[in-house]
């Protein structure tokens, strides 16, 4: 009897526990949470819409980011803290330009509620306009033209060996040879074919290869293009991508035992401060979890903006401290920078981080 007497007080308790911090969280709630733009042309512009939303919680709605599957598409969104009842927008466009055909793209939400991730999603279909041999390949380089001077491999895996292409056309009367320089070890890039003839297509095969590049977090890299032998390197192509740690090996004790992070707070609001003062802020990082947490990167939206830890590898129940420095010089106005933090936590392997506030002039 004093058992099963236990087991119900100890019900009890978890579920208050449960309770009392879901009602110490905000809540979002939208009036809608995908928009269909139907067909809309190419060359009409960007498309835009609001998604409107109200903090349903108890406390300040806090947005800690907002972030779209494609570059294709800009979300803009509330800034300042949702006030319990008090209602809020994430405005989203997609520009169609270059895109024809159908689409669908996802909007990602990390805020300070229950369920930490909400995801938004738009679709439609891009009337493609009539386009010449040269509207396919806007970049001009002189000697060849490119379908993009940039390649994003997104999200990329530790383990992983991504491949994907650039198209490119030789518009001249020669043929055109191309030269590379300043190719780091994790990426490899091919001419197909070796020599492009006049009028002709071709593209760039470019390899990401994780494996040969023992960070984690963004990594961009700029390759320079010259071409025919020339020694002339003055255009570039950008090559990026987002390392991950692969978490699709470990199994359900793996997950049990893993680290679990934790912050005293996600917000570091300055409030009001006068342009060129630097405020600082110190983050408290825990390792809620059973195995050593280790912190695999600390990046900031702004060079304005610097992390320190006081120790890369957390062990289980410890803390460590992130001081945080935002620099308001030339930055008048409204601030709103982000901090990533990438960690060995399998649950939450990125968080981002807010410094907030005003600089007056």
């Amino acid at each position: 009897m004093n058992r099963i007497f236990g087991i119900i007080t100890l019900f009890v308790l978890t579920f208050g526990l449960s309770v009392a911090k879901a009602q110490s969280l905000a809540d979002i709630q939208f009036e809608k949470m995908d928009h269909n733009f139907g067909r809309i042309k190419e060359e009409g512009g960007p498309a835009i819409f609001n998604f409107k939303f109200t903090n349903t919680g108890k406390v300040p709605l806090i947005l800690q980011g907002v972030e779209a599957s494609c570059g294709c598409t800009m979300p803009e969104w509330s800034q300042e803290p949702i006030l319990p009842g008090k209602t809020g927008m994430i405005k989203v466009s997609f520009d169609p330009d270059h895109r024809p055909g159908a689409f669908a793209k996802s909007i990602t939400i990390n805020a300070n509620v229950p369920k930490t991730t909400r995801v938004l999603t738009i679709s439609g279909e891009v009337i493609e306009k009539n386009l010449g041999i040269l509207d396919h390949y806007p970049v001009d380089f002189g000697n060849i033209r490119l379908s993009s001077s940039d390649l994003s491999f997104v999200r990329i895996k530790d383990n992983e060996i991504k491949t994907d292409t650039v198209k490119l056309y030789n518009p001249g009367t020669s043929p055109v040879s191309v030269n590379f320089k300043i190719i780091p070890p994790h990426i490899s890039i091919t001419t197909i074919p070796a020599i492009i003839p006049p009028k002709s297509t071709g593209y760039f095969l470019i390899t990401f290869d994780a494996t040969r590049k023992p960070v984690y977090g963004f990594v961009t890299n700029r390759i320079y293009l010259s071409f025919n032998d020339e020694d002339n390197f003055k255009n570039a192509i950008t090559i990026s991508g987002t390392i991950e740690e692969d978490f699709s090996r470990l199994n359900t004790t793996d997950l049990e035992n893993a680290p679990r992070i934790e912050f005293s707070s996600r917000v570091f609001d300055f409030k009001e401060i006068p342009e060129g003062k630097t405020v600082e802020n110190t983050f408290i990082i825990m390792n809620k979890g059973k195995k050593d947490l280790v912190i695999r990167s600390v990046t900031a939206s702004c060079g304005c903006t610097t992390g320190k830890l006081s120790s890369n590898t957390i062990p289980p129940e410890g803390t460590t401290e992130l001081k945080v420095s935002f620099d308001s010089h030339e930055k008048v106005g409204m601030q709103n920078k982000i901090i990533t933090i990438i960690s060995n936590d399998p649950q939450h392997s990125t968080t981002l981080l807010r410094v907030i506030g005003t600089v007056k002039k």
